[in-house]
């Protein structure tokens, strides 16, 4: 199957996943994850029509994303992976959405660099579900009081928050507790489901889902 028939078969499989839990929700986005992949293999998911993409470092991005962005207009670029503070003035100049916002320093750090760029990115809050120690996020209980933190002190614009459920766990529950969550801090948007849960994801209330492997092929 080429790129852009799996690429059709996603969308299609998404929109299955809105009709079936609730026909008048609005359309989900796709975020197309691209990391590990060059220019050259993302040119042609692009010219079938797809707009938003994950990359999740910063450095790699930076080898293809400035190209891409100039040849064609209206590409939304999202930061899925862990954000380090001194990579902040980077991020902020190439990325358009952050869904990996995860502790106070890093918030300071953009808030910092936003202002100094003249740049308003839309911000996620990564919340550990799982509260697994290797893996980034706010604790689930500390989330509200860090989104008011946020939105409050920093004046930045939180627009959702974004997890990664436990590899082998039943992603369900995970995703019912972040719905809960943004429902508790007013917030609309929830990023969550990958390419092997993204129709369960749409199910709880996913906003947006971010699929690489379902769309690119394996890595």
């Amino acid at each position: 199957m080429e790129v852009q028939e799996r690429l059709q078969d996603v969308v299609s499989r998404i929109q299955a996943a809105e009709r079936s839990a609730d026909p008048a929700k609005g359309a989900v986005t796709l975020v197309a994850v691209s990391k590990t992949f060059d220019a050259d293999a993302i040119r042609p998911v692009i010219a079938a029509g797809q707009r938003v993409f994950g990359e999740n470092r910063v450095q790699e991005a930076q080898g293809k994303w400035p190209e891409l962005k100039a040849e064609t207009s209206g590409l939304e670029l999202h930061l899925i992976g862990p954000l380090q503070s001194n990579k902040a003035a980077e991020a902020v100049a190439l990325f358009d959405v952050i869904e990996t916002v995860d502790r106070e320093k890093i918030a300071r750090a953009l808030a910092a660099e936003m202002q100094k760029q003249g740049r308003h990115l839309r911000l996620y809050v990564q919340v550990n579900t799982g509260l697994e120690p290797q893996k980034a996020g706010i604790p689930p209980e500390e989330t509200a009081a860090f989104v008011d933190l946020c939105r409050v002190e920093l004046g930045l614009q939180i627009e959702g928050l974004m997890c990664i459920p436990p590899v082998e766990e039943n992603p369900g529950p995970h995703f019912a507790l972040l719905a809960k969550l943004a429902a508790a801090c007013k917030l609309q948007k929830l990023s969550m489901g990958m390419s092997g849960d993204f129709e369960t994801a749409v199910q709880f209330g996913a906003t947006s889902v971010r699929v690489g492997s379902a769309i690119f092929g394996a890595r």
